[in-house]
């Protein structure tokens, strides 16, 4: 064992010699443990207050060290530090001050500790297990009840999404992106905060139920726009656990959280269909997954449940959220606001269609964008805290060139899949009903492809706290608003609709770009290849959709081959799977 003094009470933090080797690393709080060697290149410590260790002058993962008293010192989060050569290395405050290194016991196996690869595919499997569930309830719900129930059912999402964008503060991202987010005291904390959060939305929710209603022309759904105030006060009441892991890239808990209650809302169509025949079984699904949801983060959790409200905590909190709620509001709107527009315009049966369209092709998207950012959000957080000591420049880069280009292929994965398949799979799973829908799927792709390639940047820009520049991105979206509804007022159809988005989405995108540029100070050079590949890709299915003459054979492949244009053109992307594949965390 080797061992180093740590800094008196009295003093500063002071470096401190090198421990050449440290050949094991343990967090007893998660009982993450691993073999090999890894040079530990510095290590600082301080007996009261911030204490670091890292691997070539980078510093990879830092902790909080508090006194109860001066003589005492109590480690509050594990240092576990990850090395370029995939091994572990960590050191602690024992018991007499001393900052340890320590060997494993004879026959110490491996847990907890993820290779990239294995951790990138269970988060992609975990988010897409719910959202793939998730979808069938709905398309199940779409076939057993007529067209247009199906659009008044459609406005409960709407309503939702009222709520949760006038009262998300990104606390599930907080809790990822902050440096004390493991310390309990700041999660219980955030779980006050959250509660208060959600009341106010179950009671906003219950107050706007009825002009709701009339804006979308269904007063007769009224009451049940007051019955789904109940849903954001359940939401409110989840463990924060499921979050806090995902810093020790430990995804188990969230995406059996997300997929349990899935799979038991979509068990519950059946029978509320045959009782209820109309929209009312949607409204009674969303009820059981918000029940489920809530009780199965509790069963999961490691930690008791606890809450505290801390003013300056809470502040910070606002601090950080604020620009996430500004953000959402236009989310909203971006998500929404056509389908306000449709729905009140057009009827509940074109609102049906549009709905079903912006749900088959808004899923796949929204759950890559989710395993994109709860692979790359720990990781970018990490290295910008080492741009805080001034060190890991590059490494910040190149993740965020990886992540910018994970966005786009996100998108392109779509267009693809819409190209070969999206036409029969409506027919298919929908029946004739939605027919009308299928000549539109193109234009929807390729619209949420745009509006997903935003995402990139906007993970990137929370890692370093910079949460504004989402909303400034989405604002761009929100100027087509009026114009599609003006649009649609003047007796254009659906079609319309969908360029005016694109037109949008495309002047936001390039917004994004310019703040990576001018506030994030990232080149942008990487991302000219990717961005004309992807271009192509797009511009393909455009075609395809607006010249019939087209053979769909001769789309596809020429799609196949922009996107394996796309692929080689990705040098950051393909740099982080092949280092993945080697188990070699970069």
């Amino acid at each position: 064992m080797r061992t180093l003094p740590a800094a008196s009470a009295a003093q500063a933090p002071q470096p401190a010699q090198v421990l050449p080797r440290a050949t094991w690393a343990r967090d007893d709080a998660s009982g993450e443990a691993a073999a090999d060697g890894a040079s530990l290149a510095r290590a600082r410590v301080g007996a009261v207050g911030a204490g670091e260790v890292g691997i070539g002058g980078q510093i990879l993962r830092t902790f909080g060290a508090s006194a109860k008293r001066a003589s005492t010192i109590r480690l509050l989060d594990c240092l576990v530090a990850q090395s370029g050569q995939g091994n572990l290395t960590a050191a602690k405050i024992d018991g007499n001050k001393r900052l340890v290194a320590s060997r494993p016991p004879a026959g110490a196996r491996k847990e907890g500790t993820l290779p990239m690869l294995r951790s990138a595919l269970l988060i992609l499997s975990g988010n897409a297990a719910a959202s793939i569930l998730l979808l069938a309830r709905n398309l199940l719900i779409a076939r057993l009840i007529p067209v247009a129930d199906y659009g008044v059912a459609a406005t409960f999402a709407i309503a939702m999404s009222v709520v949760e964008m006038v009262s998300a503060f990104g606390l599930q991202q907080q809790i990822i992106q902050a440096k004390n987010g493991d310390d309990p005291h700041f999660q219980a904390v955030l779980q006050g905060f959250q509660i208060m959060r959600g009341v106010a939305s179950g009671l906003l929710l219950f107050a706007l139920a009825g002009p709701i209603a009339d804006l979308l022309n269904v007063p007769e759904a009224a009451w049940g726009h007051r019955v789904m105030a109940l849903v954001p006060v359940l939401n409110a009441l989840a463990h924060f656990d499921i979050h806090r892991l995902n810093r020790q890239n430990r995804f188990g808990p969230m995406i059996v959280s997300s997929t349990v209650p899935a799979l038991a809302s979509l068990l519950a169509v059946w029978p509320l269909v045959a009782w209820l025949e109309d929209w009312r079984a949607m409204l009674f699904v969303i009820l059981i997954q918000a029940v489920l949801t809530t009780a199965v983060s509790h069963l999961v959790a490691e930690r008791p449940y606890r809450i505290a409200l801390d003013r300056k905590i809470m502040a910070g909190s606002l601090r950080f959220g604020w620009p996430l709620l500004l953000n959402n509001v236009l989310l909203f709107l971006v998500f929404n606001g056509d389908r306000i527009i449709v729905g009140r315009v057009l009827g509940m049966e074109a609102l049906a269609i549009f709905s079903m369209g912006v749900t088959l092709t808004l899923t796949p998207t929204l759950v890559m964008a989710k395993s994109l950012q709860n692979f790359f959000l720990p990781r970018l957080s990490q290295a910008a805290h080492a741009l805080e000591d001034g060190a890991g420049r590059p490494r910040f880069v190149d993740l965020s060139q990886a992540t910018f280009q994970g966005a786009l292929l996100n998108g392109s994965l779509l267009v693809l899949a819409v190209l070969i398949a999206g036409g029969p799979f409506v027919l298919l799973a929908l029946g004739p009903k939605y027919a009308d829908l299928v000549p539109l799927l193109n234009l929807m792709a390729v619209l949420q492809a745009v509006r997903v390639a935003k995402a990139g940047s906007s993970i990137v820009a929370l890692a370093l706290g910079r949460t504004g520049n989402a909303a400034i991105a989405n604002l761009m979206r929100l100027l087509s608003l009026p114009i599609a509804w003006l649009a649609l007022l003047q007796g254009e159809g659906l079609v319309a609709v969908l360029w005016i988005g694109i037109a949008g989405e495309a002047l936001g995108y390039a917004v994004s770009l310019q703040l990576v540029r001018r506030r994030l100070h990232l080149p942008l050079r990487p991302m000219l290849g990717p961005l004309l590949a992807t271009g192509l890709l797009l511009m393909t299915a455009i075609v395809a959709n607006s010249f019939e003459a087209i053979p769909f054979w001769a789309a596809e492949i020429a799609a196949a081959l922009f996107f394996a244009l796309q692929i080689v053109s990705m040098k950051e992307l393909r740099q982080r799977i092949s280092a993945a594949l080697q188990r070699k965390p970069r």
